[in-house]
């Protein structure tokens, strides 16, 4: 081998050691606070399933996506490898022990150690610090010795050290050992194999074997770089004798990942060239890494001396942010002549690109403060700014004369020099000239904030305001004059809010919160837009869109990113899914897409930038099945049924066995379910969807709690069923949890076989019973008969005696009837006095007024008559006899009770009590209402009445 990878690398290292790649990628650090485990992490491993194994320093951690598990091994001591083979038992090798985690009843991993099936001579073990698995064998390995078995997990036999072994590599399915004075040695046919024909590596310690091809190795070495081996030539690295490797791992890409104790994560590609230093500089949290392992969904899991990161390098995005040397939120970028610059809240920022990558990014000196857009305009490099209009030369920005507050720039169509600017308050006019940009003027006519500045083939220019609607300006000749005309919600927008024009495809379209539009010039409005019907929702709202140099349709929405790649016959390609998660870390101030080059662009962020190349898009998400990682029966204290594990034929699998279905008594019937996705760095954004089959008719609504209760199950066969979404909108296969609940004793099986044999029971007794009664009837029948005749005719006299006494019930009704009517004819006879009392006034009256003396003695004989019949008191005796009968002997008990009233006060009484009125007692009494009045006053005296007492009420309910 001529020239090996290391040789490249060699000579692209002087041009490149300081070059960095365009950001970083993105990144998540787990402290041991959140993984609740020991610092160090020693090796990674994954299963098909998706969950995720740390060998930690307090045992073996277990990672669904959403939280950790911890497993120990005896002693609390702590694990240093782990391994999974193809039937997804997870093996392990630590201090004193090894072995491998098997489920018990309950679905929880229990550690079950193979040390007892050793040699006694064997079993008083140190460190184990590797375990490997082959297509037929395990390796547990010890410095001292190699311990070989079967994958019946049986003891075969062991290979000893002649000096001590120092590390141990296993590469397709081939074990290497490196030993101390020896050398490399591979295991073939039961022996070690020296590698190479000396012992080079002997003095040194390995600490990562990589294979190049059939023939040749790359070796890497803790102290002493990286060396090319293919038999017979070796050769050092010098410069990569500065870093101390840990370890080394050869990505999926070919990329190849170097992981230091001091420089961090280096990570090349095959050309030699330096895909990324990420360290404590730029955004690692921790310099020291033991261990790297890539997972199924592309990410480089790098385990620390204090915790662990996950570097996302499948994603296709990249952060610039403070630490690559950005500080600031990002507004807009440009790339101008090999450098891109970045638009701040703090100035703008800039960095080269170099023949092997990018320079350190740094700040263009005087552009300090609010940047809104860079742009390139007739090679002049201009930054709208809040203090106004600058041009950056020489890495210096100059401020134009002119007005403050700049938004944007654009050429006036038209003309070649001639920039058309829009500004807080308005519209301006820049020139170009031999001596530089100058301010002309302020266009007359509009001074509303022009932002979103768009011209159209005519010359129109549009300007839209978030919650105004849009304006359409024209330039008079002289270019000092627009005359304005609105377009509101009234003009087919539906709306003036959040309104925004682009150039899309050479042609104008125009945005609000109701959907995306076009210019109708014939009706002078509005109207839905077809162009993105097939791609956007009716309704969907813009807030950022652009198009790049090769047609592509890059757009920010409400609840959506992503980009509409254009195909060779017009049409185009929605891609969106994989934008998910930046949507929540961009700028929502003011929106941003710049395009940096064909099919590579920058997206303002809150912090920084986010970079996204489209031919770089090749991340393909792990649509992992959902899984129930426990079932508890609640109550009191909670209750473990199922902890997410368990075995069938010999496979290890994370759901339940159909051989062992839980049966929960009655009266337990409240049970909880966890469930999860192993998507990795996900928790925040999956959902699920519970059904339980025999109660429900089928899944619910998506929701974003992991866990599902139900309380008060009745007896009954159910089946819990389980799906999730991840970030990226994929329903993931659905996981399930068989279980039955019994039936109440008084409802079991048994209880009703003893219901039915009381009931026959119940049943022939009742006839025994029924039977007995019949003949004790047949036999009593004639004396029945006989007391029946005989009570017959008792019931036939007692009959008689009642037909007689209601005989003679009724005629003292009738009798009551008639004193009643009696009664009522004896109060028509004394109202009828009170007439005849009346017309004795009137008569006395015409008496006094009259002159004829004959008349007069007429009528004095005719009052005479009248006085008579009422001085006579037989009407009222009658009356009262029958006024007690029908007011339940009203006077009798009254005048017992009061006896010191006078007839009059009597009469009074009564009527009270009929319930007459004063002028109807007047005419009775033969008085005036007056003393009426009075009668009543002396009466409730009498009666010793208070004054808050109503006395015909009192009367009424004695």
């Amino acid at each position: 081998m001529k020239f090996s990878f290391v040789f490249i690398l060699l000579i692209s290292f002087w041009t490149n050691c300081l070059c960095q790649t365009l950001g970083l990628p993105f990144s998540r650090y787990y402290s041991s606070q959140e993984y609740q485990g020991g610092i160090q992490n020693y090796a990674i491993t994954q299963n098909n399933s998706g969950l995720l194994y740390i060998a930690n320093n307090y045992g073996l951690l277990e990672h669904d996506g959403t939280t950790w598990r911890r497993y120990a091994i005896p002693n609390g001591a702590k694990t240093r490898h782990v391994q999974i083979d193809q039937n997804g038992v997870v093996y392990v090798s630590g201090q004193g022990d090894f072995g491998y985690f098997s489920p018990d009843e309950f679905g929880h991993l229990i550690f079950k150690s193979l040390k007892a099936e050793l040699p006694e001579m064997f079993q008083n073990l140190e460190e184990v610090w590797k375990v490997y698995i082959s297509n037929t064998e395990l390796f547990f390995c010890t410095f001292e010795r190699i311990f070989i078995f079967g994958k019946d997990k049986k003891y075969k036999y062991s290979i000893s050290s002649e000096s001590s072994f120092e590390s141990f590599h296993f590469i397709n399915n081939q074990l290497y050992i490196n030993e101390q004075g020896k050398g490399l040695k591979t295991l073939q046919n039961n022996e070690l194999i020296s590698v190479t024909n000396h012992d080079v590596f002997g003095d040194k310690l390995v600490t990562g074997i990589l294979k190049e091809n059939s023939e040749s190795y790359l070796i890497f070495t803790r102290d002493d770089g990286i060396f090319s081996l293919d038999g017979n030539f070796n050769s050092a690295w010098d410069e990569s004798k500065k870093w101390t490797i840990n370890t080394a791992l050869l990505l999926k890409n070919g990329h190849i990942a170097i992981g230091t104790q001091l420089n961090g994560l280096m990570i090349f590609d095959l050309n030699g060239k330096k895909i990324l230093q990420f360290d404590k500089n730029n955004g690692l949290n921790n310099n020291s890494i033991v261990s790297l392992f890539e997972d199924l969904s592309g990410n480089l899991w790098l385990g620390h001396n204090n915790g662990l990161t996950m570097v996302q390098l499948g994603l296709p995005f990249r952060k610039i942010n403070q630490y690559s040397g950005l500080n600031g939120t990002g507004y807009n970028s440009a790339f101008d002549k090999g450098t891109i610059y970045y638009g701040t809240n703090n100035g703008v920022y800039f960095q080269d690109q170099k023949n092997q990558g990018w320079s350190d990014v740094k700040l263009v000196t005087n552009s300090n403060g609010q940047v809104y857009q860079i742009k390139s305009i007739q090679d002049d490099l201009l930054v709208a700014h809040n203090d106004g209009v600058f041009v950056i030369k020489d890495r210096i920005a100059k401020k134009i004369e002119g007005p403050n507050g700049i938004w944007n720039f654009q050429l006036l169509q038209g003309s070649s020099d001639l920039i058309l600017v829009g500004s807080y308050s308005g519209l301006h006019l820049y020139q170009k000239t031999a001596e530089g940009i100058k301010y002309l003027r302020q266009i007359n006519g509009f001074s509303g904030s022009s932002r979103i500045v768009e011209q159209d083939e005519k010359g129109y220019i549009w300007i839209a305001h978030g919650y105004k609607g849009v304006y359409r300006l024209k330039l008079d000749e002289g270019l000092k004059n627009v005359d304005v005309e609105f377009f509101g919600a009234e003009s087919g927008l539906y709306t003036s809010n959040l309104n925004n024009v682009w150039k899309i495809n050479n042609r104008l379209f125009f945005t609000s919160q109701a959907g995306i539009f076009k210019f109708k010039e014939d009706e002078n409005r509005f109207e839905r837009d077809e162009f993105f019907t097939p791609y956007l929702d009716e309704g969907f709202l813009i807030h950022y869109m652009v198009e790049d140099q090769i047609g592509n349709i890059h757009f920010i929405g409400e609840t959506e990113i992503g980009v509409l790649e254009k195909n060779v016959d017009g049409t185009y390609t929605k891609t969106y899914q994989v934008f998910n998660q930046v949507l929540p870390l961009l700028n929502d101030d003011l929106q941003n897409i710049s395009i940096i080059r064909g099919n590579e662009i920058l997206f303002g962020a809150n912090e920084g930038f986010i970079r996204f190349n489209l031919n770089e898009n090749k991340y393909q998400t792990t649509n992992f099945s959902t899984l129930i990682r426990a079932v508890y029966l609640t109550g009191a204290s909670d209750s473990l049924i199922f902890h997410g594990n368990s075995t069938i034929d010999n496979t290890q699998k994370l759901h339940q066995s159909n051989k062992n279905i839980p049966i929960i008594p009655y009266g337990k019937g409240n049970i909880r379910f966890e469930s999860t996705n192993p998507t990795l760095n996900n928790e925040k954004d999956l959902r699920f969807q519970y059904w339980l089959e025999g109660l429900e008719n089928d899944y619910g609504e998506w929701v974003d709690k992991r866990e599902k209760a139900y309380t008060n199950l009745r007896e009954g066969n159910y089946t819990f069923h389980v799906r999730s979404k991840n970030l990226y909108d994929e329903i993931s296969p659905e996981a399930s949890f068989s279980f039955r609940i019994l039936p109440p004793w008084y409802r079991s099986s048994i209880a009703y076989f003893l219901y039915s044999i009381i009931v026959l029971v119940g049943i022939f007794l009742g006839y025994r019973t029924i039977e007995k009664r019949y003949q004790k009837k047949a036999q009593k029948l004639k004396t029945a008969s006989r007391r029946v005749i005989e009570e017959k005719e008792s019931e036939l006299k007692v009959t008689q005696e009642e037909v007689e006494r209601l005989r003679t019930e009724k005629l003292k009704h009738e009798i009551q009837n008639k004193d009643k009517e009696l009664a009522t004819a004896t109060m028509h006879l004394i109202t009828k006095n009170g007439f005849i009392d009346h017309m004795r006034s009137n008569l006395n009256s015409i008496i006094k007024k009259s002159r004829n003396q004959e008349v007069k003695n007429e009528l004095q004989k005719v009052i005479k008559n009248i006085e008579k019949n009422i001085a006579e008191d037989k009407d009222w005796e009658q009356f009262e006899i029958h006024f007690d009968q029908v007011h339940g002997d009203f006077m009798s008990r009254f005048k017992k009770e009061f006896n010191s009233l006078s007839p009059q006060e009597t009469k009074l009484s009564a009527y009270l009590r009929m319930n007459l009125s004063t002028k109807e007692i007047a005419y009775l009494m033969n008085i005036s209402i007056r003393g009426v009045e009075i009668a009543r006053y002396r009466l409730r005296k009498k009666l010793n009445l208070e004054r808050s007492e109503n006395l015909q009420e009192y009367i009424l309910k004695f």
